[in-house]
């Protein structure tokens, strides 16, 4: 395991004190490492979880050739140019079992959704393409060629193909996926267990009154949101006070007990308080002013305690960037933690439906609302105020726009980066 100042030197132009946000997930990359303990779950409890393994097909899906429309299957071979198909309809093939007859030259099979194919049959002509004199059908000119509307044999997987990866999340289609192969049970990596408190002696918990110089803590609500909605074992420990005894019986309590801790406040330069010094008195930890906006300070490293390690991130305290810090830094890494493939947020482009003033030399998170316009062109505009204590924009935005380090000034009409909020905040 890699020390902060050992992966410090590996990177090319690291510097703690105007850190680029490319950097920053550099050095995540390289600071956390998966967990390794694995597990078998049900199928119905798998979602959102992380392969640990392969998932190897057992069978061919689908295990024989069939039909992908209620029609009629016959051999396209007996189609001539420029002539319909004139043909007896034999007998009716359900799907769950196999037609036990035979189709000769001249004669086709009338065949549902699903049912196998028989041999020497190719092609399905839906039903309401063909005309019905009788036992006989007419298949006009040009409705159907050959081929068309059969399902061949393991189009979808062969007996033998990886199925799913190692490292990929379950979601609801993986499931359908696991359980198309008869497989009961997925091998996954355990949950991944993180603890998270806000500091600072001017922060109250829910149900505490109101006093003057104190804010009602939102940093430990939107924090529970964001890990719930990625899957973690949430562990809230509440609002530490600003205490020496009190940070150490919390960092060394959430290190004994997680794979992670997220802490809010107390890590801006120059603050008069107690949780900086007690990162750094009982983990390896580096502290980074972030050329970013809105951010900057943040807190990482790794707290030992009772044998084990756990990783630390130190946000700052302001509401939204708590939030914008651990979307675009904190959710990379601990999904690599829990042994996901996934890297950083996709980002969409949308047209800026307004000017953006914007320095060269950081990263601006502008909170955004992204609309489709009348040509059917996604067009984004900002929600306002982008103070990093006005919560509320983050409730009216749909997603950030991401303004990149060496990037200036927007004009109407230029093209944006925009990390999306769906399924995420």
């Amino acid at each position: 395991m890699k020390t902060i100042e050992q992966i410090a030197a590996e990177l090319q132009g690291y510097d703690p004190q105007a850190l680029s946000a490319d950097r920053v997930n550099d050095f995540l990359a390289r600071l956390v490492e998966p967990v390794g303990q694995t597990e078998d779950v049900a199928v119905f409890d798998a979602l959102g979880r992380v392969l640990a393994h392969d998932v190897v097909s057992p069978i061919s899906v689908p295990p024989h050739d069939n039909s992908a429309m209620d029609g009629f299957a016959f051999d396209s071979a007996q189609q001539q140019p420029g002539q319909p198909l004139r043909l007896r309809v034999v007998g009716t093939a359900f799907a769950g079992k196999a037609w036990a007859g035979a189709v000769a030259a001249g004669e086709c099979l009338k065949i549902m959704t699903g049912a196998i194919m028989p041999p020497g049959l190719d092609t399905v002509v839906p039903l309401e393409f063909v005309k019905t004199e009788g036992e006989h059908i007419v298949v006009p000119l040009g409705v159907v060629g050959a081929g068309d509307n059969r399902r061949l044999l393991g189009e979808d997987l062969m007996a033998g193909q990886a199925a799913l990866r190692q490292g990929q999340t379950l979601g609801p289609a993986a499931l359908g996926l696991v359980a198309s192969l008869g497989l009961p049970t997925v091998r996954v990596f355990r949950r991944v267990r993180v603890a998270y408190f806000s500091t600072g002696d001017e922060i109250l918990s829910l149900g505490e009154p109101a006093r003057e110089g104190a804010v009602y803590d939102s940093n430990r609500y939107t924090v529970f949101g964001l890990l719930t909605r990625l899957g973690v074992e949430v562990m809230d420990m509440g609002v530490v006070r600003d205490e020496p005894a009190a940070l150490e019986a919390a960092f060394r309590d959430a290190a004994r007990q997680a794979d992670a801790i997220i802490t809010s406040g107390g890590v801006s330069m120059g603050e008069a308080d107690h949780t900086k010094a007690m990162m750094k008195q009982l983990g390896d930890v580096a502290f980074w002013r972030i050329a970013m906006r809105p951010g900057r300070p943040m807190a990482v490293g790794r707290i030992e305690e009772a044998g084990k390690s756990a990783v630390l991130f130190g946000l700052p305290g302001n509401p939204v960037a708590v939030m914008v810090t651990f979307l675009a830094f904190v959710r990379p890494a601990l999904q690599r933690l829990m042994g996901g493939t996934a890297s950083a947020p996709v980002l969409l482009q949308a047209r800026s439906a307004e000017a953006l003033r914007k320095k060269p030399g950081r990263t601006e998170y502008q909170r955004g609302i992204v609309v489709r316009d009348a040509a059917g062109t996604l067009t984004v505009r900002t929600t306002g105020n982008q103070g990093s204590g006005v919560l509320s924009s983050m409730v009216q935005a749909n997603g950030l726009i991401v303004l990149h380090h060496g990037q200036g000034n927007v004009a109407v009409g230029d093209v944006v980066d925009v990390m999306m909020f769906d399924g995420v905040v």
